[in-house]
């Protein structure tokens, strides 16, 4: 049974950890949950796993994996420290990984450690296929992701347009997935995860859209080359209180959870 810890405690730590207790991970065991303040560990009594604000505890609790759930400045402050205390690792803020230099420390010390750094697809679909189809020639890949203008609050889009009064599509960025993992951090990780399988964070064309027209967030990707050509659109149910979000990142990370202990892995 691989023991789990889970870096924050948010929406998606919670349902990770939901999804985990329930057993849709597999043979885990939830461990311990790093949380940042010491105010959440007074719900302890209601877990069957310790949510702590201890990191000297959290990171010597001999875990087999843990997964970072709380933003890329979590990732950029422990992600060196869960490969070297002998912890797999699973990122969800993959946009933190658009910094070449944090991202060569990352891989740097998971060689060193003999640690793996898991990517799980998250809020989109057909990694797999870029990253098989980067075994040869990509000419272009493509992502437009479209979100309900509410899910933008907070970001730079606030500074292009007034949200509040958006009555039809608008594009809020336009340029390659290296300068938009960085503008939306939460919002589009899924182009750096897209940028990883394929051709790079420079390659990689990214659009983004405020569409008050649609009430889910969706992602399409489009890619051509020796392979052949892919067009792959998924439409995610954000959560209700965190609009940038969806349940289906934490349901992939429990897919990847479950892969590890499972004796048949289907879609890889």
């Amino acid at each position: 049974m691989l023991k789990a810890g889970i870096i924050g405690y948010g929406t998606l730590g919670k349902t990770i950890a939901e999804l985990i207790e329930a057993g849709y991970a597999g043979d885990v065991e939830l461990k311990s949950v790093l949380v940042r303040r010491k105010k959440g560990a007074q719900h302890a009594d209601k877990q069957t796993f310790a949510l702590t604000s201890d990191e000297a505890r959290f990171f010597n609790g001999d875990l087999d994996i843990i997964i970072e759930a709380a933003g890329h400045q979590a990732l950029q402050m422990f992600g060196e420290q869960v490969l070297a205390n002998g912890s797999h690792l699973v990122v969800l803020s993959v946009g933190a990984l658009g910094d070449p230099d944090f991202y060569d420390k990352l891989q740097i010390a998971a060689k060193q450690h003999n640690r793996q750094i898991y990517i799980p697809s998250a809020a989109i679909a057909g990694l797999d296929r870029i990253a098989a189809g980067a075994m040869g020639k990509i000419e272009n890949i493509t992502l437009i992701t479209r979100k309900h203008p509410r899910s933008w609050k907070g970001t730079i889009a606030e500074e292009k347009v007034d949200l509040h009064t958006l009555t039809e599509p608008f594009c809020i960025y336009e340029g390659n997935a290296r300068e938009s993992s960085k503008l939306f951090p939460q919002s589009v990780n899924v182009s750096a995860a897209l940028s990883l399988a394929g051709i790079g964070f420079e390659e990689t064309k990214v659009k983004v859209y405020a569409d008050p027209t649609i009430q889910s967030n969706t992602h399409t990707i489009k890619a051509k080359g020796f392979f052949g050509e892919v067009e792959i659109s998924v439409s995610n149910f954000p959560y209700e209180e965190n609009p940038k979000s969806s349940p289906i990142v934490a349901m992939s990370v429990a897919k990847v959870l479950k892969n590890l202990t499972s004796p048949i892995v289907i879609g890889v």
